[in-house]
């Protein structure tokens, strides 16, 4: 039925028909005769802004998750008007506006449909909050798979499922579980191989349906707010969450020890049980960077202080921690106790920086500490002033990274787990309730802390963990998948998490290692250990309600395969650290589901097990009990096992053994993989030597990278880095390994260890930068294919007769 133009269809208001076009520089206006506003925003070629307003108004224009370093500016932008639509035109796709009912369709430039309109954007109002439910509905072709939105605990394709993004405390979540602790409202389509992604800038609850309710459409929704959202054109996977982290921002290069491995546990109290677990680790050598104290280090949980009974002199302690290479991390909650002699009550108090309900009482909830209040970190005079509580932590104390938890906000005993809607916030001078901030809330305390940490630790680079998060939290943080369950199932939620948060832009991002709640056997910790160090942040963590979960409490044998998995993650440190740099530098997902890596393999589509840690490991964890191998799917391409070195053809399921103390490993043939030698932390040796396993491929170059710093500091901004860029080409009867090197930074070590794997001829003559050397002065091992060569050749030529 159409009343006033307006086309109404259960309950929900269309646009009308479209009456005004004007364009000003990359804004495209285009308005209807009912007062719909649509809003084009050429912000790249591939990169377009959708928005919508009803009532000719648009919102102010403000956004947390937006990055202003992000890329902007386009090479072509045309607009064409036809009879029955607007035509835009950009270097990358081409976009249809209709005139009768502003529905959209995108084309790449060989006439495809990328993305294309089904109801389009529709409104219901609001009359209980006012405002706009705002809707979107796309149709779906048959075929198409869906990507990304976070820490969803289900499988990787979303394909007929129904999302919402609302940050929720889940203790022991489940298995399709939703919602959980972060809201990331990205996601990516792709239809026959094309891929393209949609941010949904909307921090109200908010939902996705992707051919749940009706099998051909995809839709998006909230309850509040203006349908606001990104379009990224790919057609490569890659390239569009690339687009999509580099408009939300991209991190920072952590400290190299941050990508160490770290033991927690709710809780280590007093000072002499943390001695305790150090000290083991050191006497069984297991490598470990971190050590994390959970609430019971604080005085009645109050934040910014320490229990003198457990910890009577922490500076002390963390000192001495620090001098066997333990730095110390601690929990921040946002629950500020209600107490007239707590300092931090009493200034937050004087300067009225807490959460308010609507009609003027504080926000008052129960958290670990009893009754507390809410600072308002959506306010940027209280983030500054939460920034400065850290002085004492980090600067006198030498604390070297804060973890934040309970920030989603958790608050206990009250329907929801969080706070009412009716609370109010200052969202940087635009007055909202809680039904807009909630999914920013964590966020914006992880920003503060970060920005506390940053300056007190400053010339050394901070280091963040959250729990909650919105889109663009990267920023600022790593995080965490939160209170899992020490269970087979959670295994495999851990693998998913990780994988979908590298895809939604968030890869510094690990679980619980043998789950947080309950208690994993010996050979579940195994297994979970050998999956967590190839994930970007690795740390164990428990409850400790149901036993101690450091690696010597399930025996020997588990010990040694600790050892040997966390050793193997420390040698690989200098291939994760340039992970790590391309993700800072390019936005490139550190971890990719095999999705990700081949999208034109229709095998890889509904894959879930298997990854690339990188751009050249493949991993594989075992998921079941009592399993001696498992069936695996290697993707396309030639691979080698990285422990027997057989060469294995892809684009296939096979069976690979798999006891105990192994996980599936594969590395791509053609790849050059760094390793540092063992360290029981970061910076407890000097680099010697570089070691380098080249992994032999016939035919033309492959390159592979090592980037290379000072290892906590800011000068690789300044050019104080090194970068090795090294080119692989195999002949039958010759390797020639190129490099070529940027940056001012000069390794501690003068040469490198070359292992050559796969080899299909005896070495018998070999050039250095064009000249003719003898295998003696190389330290050749012919058992081993292994040469040593100064660290800064050009050129090296390995031949037989």
């Amino acid at each position: 039925m159409i009343v006033n133009t307006e086309l109404e269809h259960k309950g929900n208001l269309f646009p009308g028909k479209i009456i005004s076009f004007s364009q000003d520089v990359d804004k495209l206006n285009f308005i209807t005769e009912n007062g719909v506003i649509l809003q084009i925003t050429i912000l790249r070629g591939s990169v377009i802004r959708f928005r919508y307003a009803t009532d000719k108004n648009f919102e102010k224009d403000f956004s947390y998750a937006i990055s202003e370093s992000g890329a902007r500016g386009y090479s072509k932008l045309e607009v064409e008007e036809h009879d029955a639509h607007y035509t835009i035109i950009t270097s990358r796709v081409q976009i249809t506006i209709g005139k009768s009912d502003i529905k959209t369709i995108i084309y790449d430039l060989e006439g495809n449909v990328v993305c294309k309109d089904d109801w389009g954007f529709h409104w219901e109002q609001s009359y209980e909050y006012g405002g706009n439910i705002v809707k979107m509905s796309k149709s779906a072709p048959l075929g198409e798979c869906y990507y990304g939105l976070g820490d969803k605990p289900m499988h990787l394709n979303l394909k007929g499922k129904r999302i919402e993004n609302w940050a929720t405390d889940q203790y022991a979540f489940g298995k399709d579980q939703d919602p959980l602790y972060k809201s990331v409202p990205f996601y990516i389509g792709m239809y026959e191989e094309r891929a393209y992604g949609i941010f949904f800038d909307n921090t109200f609850r908010s939902y996705f349906d992707f051919c749940n309710e009706r099998r051909n459409v995809t839709s998006f929704w909230a309850q509040g707010g203006e349908m606001n959202y990104y379009f990224f054109y790919g057609p490569n996977m890659q390239d569009v969450i690339t687009r999509y982290t580099d408009l939300t921002g991209k991190p920072e290069l952590p400290p190299l020890w941050a990508l160490g491995y770290h033991q927690c546990k709710w809780s280590y109290y007093p000072e002499s049980k943390v001695k305790e677990i150090t000290g083991r680790f050191r006497e069984l050598q297991i490598p470990c960077d971190a050590i994390y104290l959970d609430i019971d280090y604080m005085e009645g949980f109050r934040c910014f202080t320490w229990n003198k009974e457990y910890f009577p002199d922490p500076k002390r302690m963390v000192q001495e921690l620090s001098e066997d290479g333990f730095k110390t991390i601690v929990i921040i909650d946002p629950g500020i106790k209600i107490d007239d002699e707590y300092f931090v009550y009493q200034e937050a108090m004087e300067k009225d920086y807490f959460c308010k309900r609507a009609d003027g009482p504080y926000m008052r909830g129960k958290v670990w500490p009893g009754e507390c209040y809410f600072p308002d970190f959506t306010n940027p005079e209280v983030r500054e002033w939460w920034s400065g509580l850290f002085k004492e932590i980090i600067d006198e104390i030498g604390v070297k990274g804060v973890w934040n938890d309970m920030n989603e906000p958790a608050v206990m005993e009250v329907p929801g787990k969080t706070f009412p809607g009716d609370v109010r916030h200052n969202y940087d001078g635009n007055p909202c309730s809680h039904r807009k901030a909630h999914n920013i809330y964590g966020t914006q305390m992880a920003r503060a802390t970060y920005e506390g940490v940053k300056r007190f630790a400053y010339p050394k680079r901070p280091f963040i963990i959250t729990r909650s998060a919105y889109s663009g939290a990267q920023r600022y943080t790593s995080s965490w998948t939160g209170d899992n369950v020490a269970t087979w199932e959670h295994l495999w939620i851990a693998n998913i998490q990780a994988q979908r948060m590298s895809m939604s832009g968030m890869s510094f991002t690990g679980s619980d290692i043998g789950g947080f709640a309950e208690h994993p056997t010996g050979e579940l910790y195994a297994r979970w250990i050998q999956l967590g160090v190839f994930h970007p942040f690795c740390r164990t963590h428990s409850s400790g309600d149901h036993g101690n979960q450091e690696p010597w409490t399930f025996g020997e044998e588990v010990v040694d395969v600790t050892r040997k998995f966390v050793e193997l993650r420390y040698q690989l440190l200098p291939y994760l650290y340039t992970m790590f740099w391309e993700y800072a530098k390019d936005g490139i997902p550190m971890l990719k589901p095999l999705v990700l890596f081949d999208q034109n393999d229709p095998q890889t589509h509904y894959r879930t097990d298997e990854f690339i840690f990188g751009n050249q490991i493949l991993v594989c964890p075992v998921q079941e009990p009592n399993a001696k191998g498992r069936r695996m799917y290697i993707p396309r391409g030639n691979w080698y096992n990285y422990w027997t070195r057989e060469y294995t053809k892809g684009g296939m399921e096979q069976w690979v053994d798999a006891d105990l103390d192994i996980i599936p490993l594969f590395i791509k043939e053609g790849a050059i993989i760094p390793k540092y030698p063992i360290q029981q932390y970061v910076g407890e040796k000097k680099i010697e030597q570089l070691k380098l396993e080249v992994y032999y491929k016939l035919g033309s170059k492959e390159v592979s990278s090592v980037f290379e710093d000072d290892q906590d500091g800011y000068g690789y901004t300044k050019g104080r880095f090194s970068l090795r860029s090294f080119s692989l080409t195999g002949k039958e009867n010759q390797v020639i390994i190129q490099q070529h090197k940027n940056g001012s930074y000069i390794t501690e070590y003068d040469t490198m260890k070359i292992e050559i794997i796969g080899l299909p001829f005896k070495i018998s003559q070999i050039e250095l930068d064009n000249v003719s050397v003898t295998l003696e002065s190389l330290h050749f091992d012919d058992q081993n294919n292994t040469i040593v060569v100064p660290k800064d050749f050009t050129e090296l030529h390995i031949s037989s007769k």
